[in-house]
């Protein structure tokens, strides 16, 4: 697409138009690193995106892909290495929720968030990884989410896909160290997205009144986490989940 190869680490992050995967691109671009912004439907978001990161990093693109489909995401990562270059950095971000009752969600729905929540990851995981194994080198983040690790009434679902995640995380770790790749996962807590947009001001008030450090997060808080995990600072670190919840988890 852009016709020259970077010469700076590519990072891949799925779920990158908005939220929590824009602020993770905007960050990771002001560092020089070479940003694939994946999305499925918010393409407008995605050019306004690339728009701005291409000031910090020209050597960006977007990529449309549903990270559910296997065969989507091949042609994806294959298009990307084609583009950018080899992907160093994979931030598998995207992820769906819904509130309800557990015995109302229907076969379809549960399937479609393990879908792009848990089998996603794993799906652009499996995609990258020849080329890591290759170099002996890469980071791989996964974002979870504090249900993940205590469970949420009413977000079941969603609760068991993040908390597999974690599991893929630990697990993944062990096999990939001797590699030299590093995976660990980022739990966040409440964060002020589109996911939360249901919160009405009151809402807000309350979850804010019971966090230790009295405000939700920001998409730059958990950005800044993956700052911090992908680079030299966390060399030693791998396997481990960084909760940036402002303590309601401890």
């Amino acid at each position: 697409m852009l016709g020259v190869k970077s010469v700076s680490k590519v990072a891949l992050i799925t779920g990158a138009s908005r939220g929590i995967g824009r602020g993770i691109a905007i960050e990771l671009a002001k560092s020089g690193i070479s940003v694939a912004i994946n999305y499925l439907s918010s393409y407008e978001n995605a050019r306004e995106l690339l728009c701005e990161i291409k000031s910090f990093n020209p050597n960006s693109g977007i990529y449309k892909a549903d990270i559910s489909n296997e065969l989507e995401v091949s042609e994806m990562v294959h298009k990307i290495e084609s583009d950018l270059g080899e992907i160093d950095i994979l931030v598998n971000n995207a992820g769906i929720s819904q509130i309800g009752l557990f015995q109302d969600m229907t076969s379809s729905e549960r399937d479609r968030m393990i879908g792009v929540n848990l089998i996603g990851a794993m799906n652009l995981t499996k995609a990258v990884l020849a080329k890591m194994i290759h170099n002996k080198s890469g980071d791989i983040i996964n974002i979870s989410s504090m249900w993940g690790e205590i469970g949420a009434s009413c977000e079941v679902v969603y609760s068991a896909s993040k908390a597999g995640l974690i599991g893929f995380t630990k697990a993944l770790a062990k096999e990939l160290g001797p590699s030299g790749i590093r995976v660990n996962c980022i739990s966040p807590g409440v964060i002020d997205t589109d996911m939360n947009s249901n919160l009405s001001a009151d809402d807000i008030k309350a979850l804010s009144d019971d966090i230790p450090l009295k405000r939700i997060g920001t998409p730059d808080d958990i950005a800044k986490a993956v700052k911090f995990l992908i680079s030299d600072s966390a060399k030693y670190i791998t396997g481990q989940v960084l909760s940036v919840s402002g303590g309601m988890v401890i």
